[in-house]
């Protein structure tokens, strides 16, 4: 999920636990065939597929899934009918949240979503009431500089990728870039010997709600169970939440 950025990395840490990973794993798996079904098996020659590729590298999907559920899905061996579908709403406090889904029922992921919305004090909105509030851009998240590499040389490289902005916290460093040059990027990321922890096109809030006490763990309780649902591809809230807030619930 993508919301404040300490929270997205105390996610990403979370989801390498086991039963985090195994649920990611299958709804990569399940991104893979929906962008190969719907385009070229090559993801050199398939932009949705590459994207989807990439997420799955940086998520560490072993690369010969990657290849069986390409083939799987070409072949049509993989016979569910996947659908992409973005919900919009607003969790309490005013937080806009969008939701991407993959999924081969849409009555089932429409009704699960609405309740969980409802159930944490949310509610839908109506489409393109939250999607201006963000802006898509490509991400790449480090996991610090490695030993033995120049900090300035590595920032200066990251630069002649294609990269726009570069944040540094916590000793993580997050990598800007336009949505068409992740996977160049990525690839030199990767040529550095560093393995990104992160590799995607995301969507970045224009602005932020701050949210402190009883509405923040609101909020926290909706996004966590929108991103435990099998449907949900990717959340991305606006919200801006205490560390200590955050760090409890890590």
């Amino acid at each position: 999920m993508s919301g404040h950025s300490k929270w997205a990395n105390i996610k990403y840490r979370k989801e390498s636990q086991d039963k985090k990973r195994s649920n990611l794993f299958s709804k990569l798996i399940k991104e893979i065939a929906l962008q190969a079904r719907n385009g070229e098996p090559d993801p050199a020659l398939n932009s949705g597929l590459a994207q989807a590729v990439e997420r799955a590298r940086a998520a560490n999907l072993p690369k010969d899934t990657i290849e069986r559920a390409i083939k799987r899905a070409t072949a049509g061996a993989d016979t569910a009918a996947y659908e992409e579908i973005t919900y919009e709403g607003y969790a309490s406090d005013g937080v806009a949240v969008l939701v991407r889904v993959v999924t081969d029922n849409r009555n089932r992921a429409a009704a699960s979503i609405r309740h969980v919305f409802s159930k944490h004090g949310g509610n839908l909105a109506s489409g393109g009431s939250v999607a201006w509030l963000f802006e898509r851009r490509g991400l790449i998240t480090l996991p610090g500089v490695p030993e033995g590499t120049d900090h300035d040389e590595l920032l200066m490289s990251l630069i002649e990728a294609g990269a726009q902005e570069i944040e540094e916290e916590g000793g993580i460093i997050q990598v800007y870039c336009a949505p068409t040059d992740v996977a160049k990027v990525s690839e030199k990321v990767r040529g550095l010997g560093v393995t990104p922890d992160r590799a995607e096109i995301t969507m970045v809030p224009k602005s932020t709600v701050r949210v402190e006490g009883h509405g923040a763990e609101k909020v926290l309780k909706l996004i966590d169970e929108l991103d435990d649902n099998e449907d949900v591809q990717e959340v991305f809230a606006n919200f801006d939440i205490p560390d200590e807030v955050l760090a409890q619930s890590s």
